[in-house]
Parts: C-alpha cells; sequence; structure tokens
C-alpha cells in the first residue's frame, strides 16, 4: 500500500511506464539519412536530430507521405552503418518547422546493442 502512495504521489509526467514517459533513455546529437518508405523510389534525405535507444527525433520543413520510414546513421567506433526501419509516432508544427518522433520498428539485436553501448559511453564521458 505504502508503494502505490509514493507512486500515487508522483507527477503523471513522471512515472515510470506511464504513457508520458517518453525519456526512459538518454538522447544523443545525431545525423541520420531517411527515406520516406512510401515513396518506392525515394531520395535518402539528411537530417540531424537526436537518438535514443526506441527511436530517432529530427526538424524538417516537409513531412513524409507516410508513417514509416527508413533510417541510417553510423555510431563512432562502429564500423557498419545502422539501417531500420521506423514508424512515425507524432508530428507536431514547431513554427516554420516541423518535429517528427519515430518509434524503431526493424532493429536487429547488434544493432540496439551498438546504440546502447553508444549511450553509455555518451553518458560515461558527462560524468
Amino acid at each position: 500500500m505504502a508503494e502505490r502512495k509514493k507512486q500515487d504521489s508522483i507527477p503523471p509526467t513522471k512515472r515510470k511506464g506511464s504513457v508520458d514517459d517518453r525519456r526512459d533513455s538518454p538522447r544523443i546529437a545525431m545525423e541520420f539519412l531517411v527515406r520516406d518508405v512510401g515513396l518506392p523510389h525515394g531520395e535518402w534525405e539528411s537530417r540531424e536530430g537526436d537518438l535514443s535507444l526506441g527511436g530517432i527525433y529530427w526538424k524538417g520543413k516537409t513531412a513524409p507521405h507516410g508513417t514509416e520510414v527508413d533510417v541510417r546513421f553510423r555510431l563512432p567506433g562502429v564500423p557498419k552503418e545502422i539501417r531500420c526501419r521506423g514508424e512515425i509516432i507524432r508530428v507536431k508544427a514547431a513554427g516554420a518547422t516541423i518535429d517528427f518522433h519515430v518509434r524503431f520498428t526493424e532493429l536487429d539485436v547488434q544493432s540496439e546493442l551498438a546504440i546502447a553501448k553508444a549511450l553509455d559511453d555518451w553518458m560515461a564521458e558527462r560524468k
């Protein structure tokens, strides 16, 4: 019962596992190549944003045609380029730009481990 009261005293945006708890992973600035899955022969476009364990975020000026994107990027110290697919889960107008939040939907285990290590290394450098 005491655990429940403690949990209830935490604001909803800070509760572990709540819908608003979207920062379970640190985020590091990255440059990505992104391609709209909805365009069969779409061009890869460079985007600057941030990377977390579960996905990416970037600002852009135009929205993709669909809700899925292919993503490519390189991590420091990792020779193999990371390639994955993601679902755009949130789009928000922010003045002259648009914020895009993407959740990884297809990411192999080796790539996920490489991202986790890069995030851990980045956090260790900050201490």
